[in-house]
């Protein structure tokens, strides 16, 4: 008889790719994880493709432009839980700073920046973020792909 974890070994998938902290970097981190949740039965232009991308697309960008340091990549993890049927997206910078929480008042101004936590907590079913191991912090959100 297997062990109890050889189970959950089979219903748990995993993606880990580190990436340069620049615009490029970024869209790669979006693509490959479209490509992972194609794989994993997601495919493009399904809902659940798109609200994870976006939420890729939107914490990267972030790390990119708020987390970066000089020299430094940052990390996309993708955890997907087929028993729950959740995708948990990771994004870890190396930034010291914690993000600044989403403002409201964002939404009816004209500012072209300040709104990408706001799409994140609009589709994720939450989000937050946590300090990790060495310097920075890692900003995660989980997508229920339940239709």
């Amino acid at each position: 008889m297997p062990a109890p974890h050889a189970q959950e070994a089979l219903t748990v998938s995993v993606f880990v790719q580190r990436f340069s902290a620049t615009r490029r970097g970024a869209r790669l981190a979006r693509r490959l994880a479209t490509h992972r949740l194609d794989l994993w039965g997601f495919p493009y232009g399904t809902p659940a493709s798109d609200t994870v991308t976006l939420v890729v697309a939107e914490l990267a960008a972030n790390a990119v432009l708020h987390g970066r340091v000089p020299g430094r990549d940052f990390e996309l993890s993708l955890r997907y839980d087929r028993a729950a049927d959740v995708v948990r997206v990771e994004v870890s910078d190396t930034h010291p700073g914690l993000p600044e929480p989403p403002d409201p008042a964002a939404r009816t101004t004209d500012a072209e920046h300040g709104r990408g936590l706001l799409l994140v907590e609009a589709v994720a079913t939450r989000w937050g973020v946590t300090e990790r191991t060495g310097p920075g912090k890692t900003v995660w959100a989980e997508s229920a792909l339940t239709t």
